[in-house]
């Protein structure tokens, strides 16, 4: 389409039901005043020429904090966050995109597309034009104009967002719309860990990529088992909040890589390469010799996986049995092991910095005579933000007492949205 043509399209029924299910009927028209400037946007850096547009959200994380890179199992669902884009092909060898959230324009080679090995957007891009090709896929030049409204560097997966608008641009303009979630979140995860240097796991991409509730087995990591929940927090009458404590979790790489070498450390005591293959029963019985060998947080970290393996269990088992009550009790059980026993709410080399753990604090104080919540830190964790579930009718005061004790506009109210990223088919 083109620019002039988005006026009538947005007026469409059809239109209007596709927006309510990404953003929720209430935000239906300022979502729609996005994409009127994502057209504008595009037109005037790249010209009056035709386009399509994709989307592609955040997501949060129930359950499952720091499993899926050792093969486990988690809990999460996209969300009504995301990054846009208008796009075309532009018949050369070139990628040029301008992102107006972060002020970037950028031109990449397809011809060159070598490890950098740094941080940054560029090395991003490069990684997963090299993911595709790498699973065999085609990857040609584009024009894309962004923007995006994910809360960045705090635990939203504002990357992985990003990361899986690239997939679904490269699957719908070069592969015939034939490329896998499963293919976009391993070319997501290619990127972070080769270009990036983060030893992250395929969560962030796939829950982004997915769409909806989903549980998710990563027992088979090269094809892991999805299997989606049919679930919203409004039929118990709860919303969801993300709280930005006010330190983004950018440059903490090395505080978040160690969680995963710690874990693939205590199963390569057991000549294994995650936890996943070590049975739970065998890593207890040798307990003492793992604290010996690689020390107690180690220890306490793999203890964290099992355990928290079990309580996905637990979580999927409550809502499919509409045990609600259970459900919110194992969210507040698996945020009190990232705490205690995964330790990763705030960086051991700035003890006096722990945002995280001083908004938990004051949450915990606020809905301690509150039945029907749940709260635990979000994303990797050591910054960031964390995840709060309560009673609608608690939202406003809630929110105004934690923006008092943090900082004013710090709450973000979300819904889990329908569709992951996607090729909008307006």
């Amino acid at each position: 389409m083109k620019r002039d043509q988005i006026p009538e399209v947005l007026k469409k029924e059809s239109v209007r039901q596709l927006f309510a299910d990404l953003y929720g009927a209430a935000d239906v028209e300022a979502n729609m005043e996005r994409y009127r400037h994502l057209a504008e946007g595009f037109a005037e850096h790249f010209g009056d020429e035709e386009f399509e547009l994709f989307s592609s959200p955040g997501r949060t994380e129930i359950g499952g904090n720091h499993t899926d890179h050792n093969h486990g199992k988690v809990l999460a669902g996209s969300v009504n966050q995301d990054c846009i884009c208008a796009a075309r092909k532009n018949g050369t060898n070139t990628v040029h995109i301008i992102s107006e959230t972060f002020r970037q324009d950028f031109t990449i080679d397809l011809n060159d597309l070598e490890d950098a090995r740094t941080t940054g957007t560029v090395p991003l891009i490069k990684g997963i034009l090299a993911g595709f090709r790498e699973r065999g896929f085609a990857v040609g030049g584009f024009d894309a104009f962004t923007t995006s409204n994910v809360i960045s560097a705090a635990g939203v997966s504002s990357s992985a967002s990003f990361e899986m608008l690239i997939c679904s641009m490269l699957n719908y303009f070069f592969n015939d719309g034939k490329v896998s979630i499963t293919d976009y979140a391993h070319a997501g995860r290619y990127a972070e860990n080769r270009y990036w240097k983060k030893a992250s796991g395929l969560l962030d991409q796939m829950a982004c990529a997915c769409g909806g509730v989903v549980t998710i087995d990563f027992a088979d990591n090269e094809n892991p088992k999805v299997e989606k929940i049919d679930f919203s927090l409004d039929e118990i009458g709860c919303d969801l909040l993300i709280v930005n404590t006010g330190k983004g979790h950018a440059n903490m790489s090395d505080e978040y890589s160690a969680v995963p070498v710690e874990m693939k450390r205590a199963a390569s005591f057991f000549g294994k390469e995650v936890l996943a293959q070590v049975p739970y029963d065998l890593f207890l019985e040798n307990v003492p010799k793992l604290r010996a060998k690689l020390g107690d947080r180690c220890v306490l970290r793999a203890l964290h996986f099992y355990n928290e393996n079990f309580r996905v269990d637990e979580e999927v088992a409550a809502l499919r049995e509409k045990r609600y009550d259970d459900f919110l009790r194992s969210v507040c059980a698996s945020g009190d092991s990232s705490w205690k026993w995964l330790q990763n709410c705030y960086c051991i080399e700035t003890p006096h910095e722990q945002a995280i753990c001083v908004a938990l604090a004051l949450t915990e104080l606020y809905l301690k005579d509150v039945k029907k919540c749940a709260y635990r830190i979000h994303g990797g964790g050591f910054a960031g933000v964390i995840m709060v579930i309560l009673p609608k009718e608690c939202t406003d005061g809630y929110t105004r007492y934690i923006e008092e004790k943090l900082d004013d506009r710090c709450v973000y109210k979300m819904t889990i949205r329908k569709y992951g990223a996607i090729h909008m088919e307006l």
